[in-house]
């Protein structure tokens, strides 16, 4: 039965590049989880957008001397072509700057002051005393109080993941003006988190099956016991505070932004011509959504954005799972944009194949422990596992039975025992890649489906019909047919990582109707507000059917099929490497 599946992503700061990092944290595991959904039949919706509202976008404009919107507006194209590039198949890729979202996030506050959730409170702030302003967080870095990290930022240490007010700091530095800032005292809304402590401690009742890591860490916030937190900033730049004498503040950019998974749900609707569309997904109850980020982001999807929903709206669905990843590092450190400590997502996609990049990010995903980045080890991995494993198959299969066979699947004779054990194995592995993908395993879905096909070129090394035809040509058909499906079934298996060569491959085999839709850039424009472009998926037909595609092949002896060309290409060392 077609299941209906959220798919929320985090919203990456539009202050710099993308890498590869981000890639791995929570891009391509969402796109391979929406793929894979929508393979099953059932209606998916993934939605994200560019964070143009966080003090990394002031800072970047400050440097720059120009307009945050400048540098949102940018970085948010780039963004939306690396995304395109490299098959991210978000059905709506927007951002925070719009009147859609700055609406929503508003009405958010004033239901939540409607509900007694907030209260001003005096709150002890960074002050810089040459700069005369109060510093956000990020305005602010030091030495981190729990871990004693040496560039913790203001609001949240890079290393250890621990969020604590900026003012907890050791040896305190603005990033202004380099001047140790003096504590004042400022006026903020502050969010009663403890009020829904209860709540949110019996909605995780039953999520034993979360991923350890978030599990425990939210468990544990909930433990040490909820305290308000300021909603509010003295900055100049972020959605307006719904409050008059408040003209000077804006929202925290933690409250805001995960707004944007409901906003840009409500916006997705209103472009396909649907405006209630959104509520299959945020209100029927069967519905699961899945929130995809990095570990550092836990505490804000785990614990704070559930209690937005329920002081908003408590008929609004909950996170049915936040399958967290760890660090992708580099050199034993976190990548990081501001540090310019990473591999950038636009460069590689310029000198590789899209799904090189993918298989070898999927195969090192840091879905339970940080992980490394290699070019050694990506050059290892497309080389000896995508070509020659993979790649290789499809081509001395799909090469042999074309020159031998006239280009048509052959008609097999009797299959043997050898035969139906291949088949077996074939079935079994479809449904074990399809259960660890249901359970977002993704790196040990992908290990599983490369398995089988190590399986099938022991297959044809034991039946091997290029020897057999001179004497039997019945049996080489029947061998290759029996490889021709399992090829079929492994492309199945294989669509949700490698979009690009999987259909590339589905065309050869003969097939009209691809196997997933088209992204587009689109421009859009509110009534009223600014033009701006997002990224928008186009399902085609079959995905929309509610009809499973998540099956084992069905392919048909005499079905015509093309002349095959390589899926993949062997790397040298020269082409790859730190130094590019």
């Amino acid at each position: 039965m077609s299941e209906k599946i959220g798919i929320f992503v985090a919203w990456p700061y539009a202050n710099g590049d993308l890498h590869l990092g981000h890639v791995a944290g929570a891009y391509l595991p969402a796109d391979i989880f929406a793929r894979f959904n929508r393979l099953c039949g059932n209606s998916v919706m993934m939605v994200s957008g560019s964070d143009a509202h966080g003090t990394p976008i002031t800072l970047k404009a400050r440097d720059e001397a120009c307009n945050p919107m400048d540098v949102v507006s940018r970085y948010h194209q780039r963004f939306l072509d690396n995304w395109k590039n490299l098959g991210i198949s978000f059905d709506l890729f927007t951002h925070t700057h719009t009147k859609n979202h700055i609406g929503i996030t508003q009405d958010f506050f004033n239901k939540l002051l409607q509900n007694g959730d907030l209260a001003i409170q005096e709150h002890e702030q960074f002050f810089d005393e040459t700069a005369q302003m109060f510093l956000a967080d990020r305005y602010v870095r030091g030495v981190c109080p729990r871990c004693s990290y040496q560039r913790a930022r203001g609001d949240q240490c890079e290393n250890c993941g621990a969020t604590f007010n900026a003012v907890e700091l050791k040896e305190p530095e603005s990033l202004l003006t380099g001047a140790r800032p003096e504590i004042r005292t400022t006026s903020h809304y502050f969010f009663n988190l403890s009020k829904y402590q209860d709540a949110l401690s019996a909605h995780l009742k039953d999520k034993s099956y979360w991923r350890g890591p978030v599990l425990t860490f939210t468990q544990s916030m909930i433990r040490d016991g909820l305290k308000p937190r300021p909603i509010t900033r003295d900055l100049d730049w972020g959605v307006p505070v719904p409050v008059e004498g408040w003209d000077a503040k804006v929202m925290y950019v933690w409250f805001d932004a995960v707004i944007g998974y409901y906003s840009a749900s409500l916006e997705w609707s209103q472009m396909l011509g649907q405006p209630a569309l959104w509520e299959s997904w945020w209100k029927d109850k069967s519905a699961k959504t899945y929130y995809f980020i990095g570990k550092d982001n836990v505490p804000f999807h785990t614990v704070v954005w559930p209690i937005e929903l329920m002081g908003y709206d408590s008929s609004l669905n909950l996170p049915y799972d936040v399958p967290a990843n760890q660090f992708l590092n580099i050199d034993g450190e976190k990548f990081s944009t501001s540090r310019g400590l990473a591999v950038w997502l636009g460069d590689v996609i310029e000198r590789f194949d899209a799904d090189a990049v993918r298989y070898y990010l999927t195969t090192i995903a840091p879905e339970t422990k940080d992980a490394n980045f290699s070019w050694d080890e990506f050059l290892r991995r497309n080389n000896g596992e995508l070509v020659a494993a993979w790649g290789n198959l499809v081509n001395r299969v799909l090469g042999f039975a074309y020159t031998r066979f006239d280009g048509k699947v052959p008609h097999p004779g009797e299959l043997d025992a050898r035969d139906d054990e291949l088949m077996r194995k074939v079935e079994q592995g479809l449904s074990e890649v399809g259960r660890r993908l249901s359970a977002v395993e993704l790196r040990d879905g992908l290990k599983e489906a490369m398995s089988i096909a190590r399986d099938v070129n022991k297959y044809l090394d034991d039946k091997a019909p290029w020897t057999l035809i001179k004497t039997d040509k019945e049996a080489a058909g029947t061998a290759i047919f029996v490889a021709m499906r399992a090829i079929d079934s492994l492309k199945i298996m294989l669509a949700p990582f490698l979009p690009f060569s999987t259909q590339k491959l589905h065309e050869m085999l003969g097939y009209s109707k691809p196997l997933f839709g088209d992204q587009e850039i689109l421009d859009r424009k509110e009534d009223g507000g600014e033009s701006y472009k997002v990224l928008s998926y186009k399902p085609q037909a079959d995905e929309v059917s509610g009809v499973s595609r998540w099956l084992l092949s069905d392919l048909q002896p005499g079905t015509a099929f093309e002349k095959p060309s390589p899926l993949y290409r062997l790397l040298d060392e020269e082409e790859v490497g730190d130094d590019k």
